[in-house]
């Protein structure tokens, strides 16, 4: 037994096509003039913003770019992490792996031995960036990013800090305080 009554059934009786819209005439050549006269004629403007890469290079916008990770340095030059976890808790992609000790120096309880986040795997999204409470990881500008395989692309704790050494005089974000420099 149904429960519709009459009255919720709306019949809907489909459009008589004209001999044109049959043949898809209408949609053809909407599709013509979109490709012709937007990408054909515009072909001038489009040729500016081409860029000859690797001999050219973009300027990126560093207040919103993300690029290659770094990992920075405190003002004595140590790595700035405090192996808190927060960066690797926080990544949607599970790229960051750490390995923390006991910290040789007073002023912090922990330092990442071994510190590792796989460049191929990560979505460049920043929150291990908004995580870390120190500001101790960021993301640069840079852009070239290349390897020959897997293993070159998962960036240890070393190379991280040598992108630092390459970046540290240019800021990738406004506002990271912590950190000093």
């Amino acid at each position: 037994m149904s429960n519709w009554k009459d009255t919720d059934i709306v019949e809907v009786d489909q459009p008589e096509l004209t001999a044109a819209e049959r043949l898809y005439l209408p949609q053809i050549v909407g599709g013509m003039k979109t490709t012709v006269f937007r990408h054909l004629l515009r072909k001038r403007v489009r040729d500016e913003k081409v860029v000859q890469y690797p001999e050219q290079k973009v300027t990126v916008r560093k207040e919103n770019y993300r690029g290659v990770h770094r990992l920075n340095r405190d003002e004595q030059g140590r790595v700035a992490c405090v192996a808190c976890f927060m960066c690797a808790t926080a990544c949607p992609a599970n790229c960051i792996h750490i390995e923390g000790a006991e910290s040789p120096w007073p002023d912090r309880e922990k330092y990442p031995v071994r510190f590792e986040i796989d460049e191929l795997r990560c979505i460049y999204c920043g929150m291990c960036e908004e995580a870390c409470p120190v500001d101790a990881i960021e993301l640069t500008p840079l852009y070239h990013l290349v390897g020959t395989s897997r293993e070159e692309m998962i960036f240890d704790k070393e190379r991280l800090l040598e992108i630092f050494d390459e970046t540290k005089d240019e800021k990738p974000r406004k506002n990271p305080s912590i950190t000093g420099y």
